[in-house]
């Protein structure tokens, strides 16, 4: 298993330095050593200048162009690292211990990328935001511990923290991008009192905060700046929805200003979970996919004004190009895969990409390929990577057997050739490709669509059936209440016959009988009607006994000569019950009469029949596509013998 991990990585390293906006190279890195036990986790600083991986024992740190290995550090037992802005710092995370002297576990470390020197370490128990947050500039770094903020210079790591703020209930914070950083500070919803979402000026943080707002709720948060650092999404979620409506709780999504001029809540026209929402690179505009599935896609521009609905349908993931060109909306996880790519400025849909058991999604630096990768442990057969060019065919792809991390080799923007007007070209397909494609058996076409039982097919779908995006009707939340059956409305629509019976006296038609007798009236006018007639027919069968027989046999209802308390001349009318409706058989030439049902040679044709009819209905299914069987396409064969049959039996 060492070994086949340490290929991936060799992989990764070789995808991520072929030429950026050019046709992407597809053969290992030279001088790349694949190492000799498996790697836990990998990291590319922000510039791409520096690549790094963790094994058991050791932290290697390359230089990613010609994967030149720069120095080793002898860290045990590492789980998680990553590189401050410019690649100055590496810091390491390893899960905490308890030491014998009773000291704190100092488990997060800072290490100088040129040396290889410690500089700081901390104690840090959450695997969750462990690390400390750059400025751009790597000018100051923060880490929240408990509800305090602390703030250190990272050219003076000696000196200790250089500021702080304490606020509250804090449970997370997010360091903004851009020249004028600000942090948000979230604190939950505890005890009744609300949650809120508080932005402070870094270089300014004790005095009030430039912006903040208060709602409930939130029980946690995903913060994301835009590019410029200028404005905040906040998608607020709780652990359970008070409303039954979602097994996932509620959602709630929130944007605000970091100079304090503008915050509201992103109103969403459609009910159910805020499923992902990201900035364009241009930081003037976003994209939220929301509602119950299928869910709709809205880009909103930074005042929260709709700007383009692309409808309903079954995404959960969005993704803008790093040149905000290409929109990317796909349905992983337990959807089909499917990945539908717009064209942001005519708005109009480029390609279909099918990538089912994707569980990772990028896009490439240059904005013309996108990465997907079916990774370990989300899902454990058919690991690999597959690159897709914008326009949507395959290019490459790659098999492994197992399969945990992957992404493109980061890339500065002054470093990626321009996207182009227009799209562009697709590259030439890999040889991987070519050989997948060149073993490819044509294979029978098979009926696309859900499966349709027999009695169904050929018909259109019932409305009821179809999703909203089909046309079907939208989804109602049912509150936590079980859905009434099909054709036992407790309410029908007006003209509609009640429990589903034309004639509304609440007992159900069987399908494919004929229509019962219409009954007397419900309710005790009813009831009385029906008794007077019954006494009037058995007055005169009174009358007429020596004809009881057939008096009782015009009536319906017949008398049975019972014993009753020993006699054997007791008489029991069966008057209340009610004989089942008699379903009336129509003579036709192919269907024989009750009369005639015991004569072999009407039995015999209505069989043959019967096997036409089947013939019949297999030969729809071949004009229409489907796949037959063997049993059936010989069944079909038969015709001829059976019409044969038939016109000896002089039908």
């Amino acid at each position: 298993m060492a070994s086949q991990i340490s290929q991936q990585y060799a992989f990764r390293a070789q995808k991520s330095l072929g030429l950026v906006g050019g046709t992407p190279n597809y053969n290992p890195v030279p001088g790349f050593v694949s190492p000799d036990v498996a790697a836990r986790s990998y990291t590319y600083s922000a510039d791409g200048r520096l690549y790094a991986y963790t094994l058991p024992t050791v932290v290697r740190i390359f230089q990613a162009e010609g994967a030149i290995l720069l120095r080793e550090l002898t860290i045990p037992n590492v789980v998680e690292l990553n590189f401050s802005p410019r690649g100055t710092y590496l810091s390491t995370w390893e899960r905490p211990v308890k030491l014998e002297d009773g000291s704190q576990h100092k488990n997060l470390r800072v290490f100088s990328t040129s040396t290889g020197e410690e500089l700081v370490s901390f104690g840090q128990k959450s695997q969750d935001g462990w690390d400390l947050q750059y400025t751009i500039s790597e000018s100051h770094a923060v880490r929240l511990v408990g509800a305090d903020i602390q703030v250190y210079r990272p050219a003076e790591w000696s000196k200790g923290m250089v500021d702080k703020l304490r606020v509250e209930g804090a449970t997370s914070i997010a360091l903004s991008p851009g020249l004028n950083p600000s942090i948000a500070v979230f604190v939950a919803e505890k005890k009744g009192a609300p949650a809120s979402i508080k932005i402070y000026g870094l270089l300014t943080l004790n005095s009030p905060p430039t912006c903040q707002k208060n709602f409930y709720k939130a029980d946690r948060a995903q913060i994301k700046w835009n590019t410029l650092g200028t404005q905040v999404l906040l998608l607020t979620q709780t652990e359970v929805d008070n409303s039954n409506k979602s097994y996932y709780g509620e959602t709630g999504l929130y944007l605000l200003s970091s100079a304090g001029n503008f915050d509201c809540r992103v109103t969403l026209d459609k009910e159910g979970p805020i499923h992902d929402f990201n900035w364009s690179p241009n930081s003037k505009e976003f994209a939220v996919v929301y509602g119950y599935m299928p869910a709709k896609s809205v880009i909103f521009d930074h005042r929260v004004r709709s700007l383009h609905d692309f409808g309903s349908s079954p995404h959960n993931f969005v993704s803008f190009n790093p040149q905000g060109r290409l929109i990317a909306l796909a349905g992983f996880g337990n959807l089909a895969g499917k990945i539908d790519v717009f064209d942001r400025r005519s708005l109009t849909k480029v390609t279909t990409i099918d990538a089912p058991n994707t569980s990772y999604c990028e896009w490439s630096p240059d904005g013309r390929f996108l990465l997907t990768a079916t990774l370990s442990p989300r899902l454990r057969v058919d690991n690999g990577i597959k690159i897709w060019h914008c326009s949507g065919p395959l290019v490459h792809f790659q098999t492994a057997e197992e399969l945990y991390q992957t992404s493109w080799r980061p890339t500065p923007v002054e470093h990626v050739a321009q996207f182009g007007q227009g799209i562009p070209l697709s590259p030439a397909p890999s040889e991987a490709v070519r050989n997948m494609e060149a073993e490819k058996k044509p294979v029978a076409p098979k009926p696309a669509g859900a499966y349709r039982p027999p009695g169904a097919r050929g018909l259109a779908t019932p409305a009821i059936f179809k999703r909203e995006d089909e046309g079907g009707a939208a989804r109602t939340p049912t509150n936590g209440t079980a859905t009434p059956l099909r054709g036992y409305n407790r309410s029908p629509a007006p003209g509609a016959p009640a429990n589903g019976n034309a004639n509304g006296n609440g007992r159900r038609h069987v399908p494919g009988a004929a229509p019962p007798s219409h009954s007397p009236s419900p309710g005790p006018e009813g009831e009385k009607k029906s008794s007077r007639k019954r006494n009037k027919g058995a007055k005169k069968d009174g009358e007429e006994k020596g004809k009881k027989d057939a008096g009782d046999a015009d009536n319906g209802r017949p008398s049975l000569d019972v014993p009753v308390n020993g006699k054997a001349n007791g008489k029991v009318n069966v008057e209340a019950v009610t004989p089942p409706p008699q379903i009336n058989v129509e003579a036709s030439p192919t269907t024989p009469t009750l009369d005639s049902a015991l004569d072999p040679a009407a039995k015999k044709i209505r069989n043959l029949n019967k096997k036409l009819k089947a013939i019949e209905e297999l030969k729809e299914k071949a004009k229409r596509g489907e796949r037959l069987e063997a049993t059936q396409l010989k069944k079909m064969e038969g015709e001829a013998d059976i019409r044969k049959e038939l016109a000896s039996l002089g039908a």
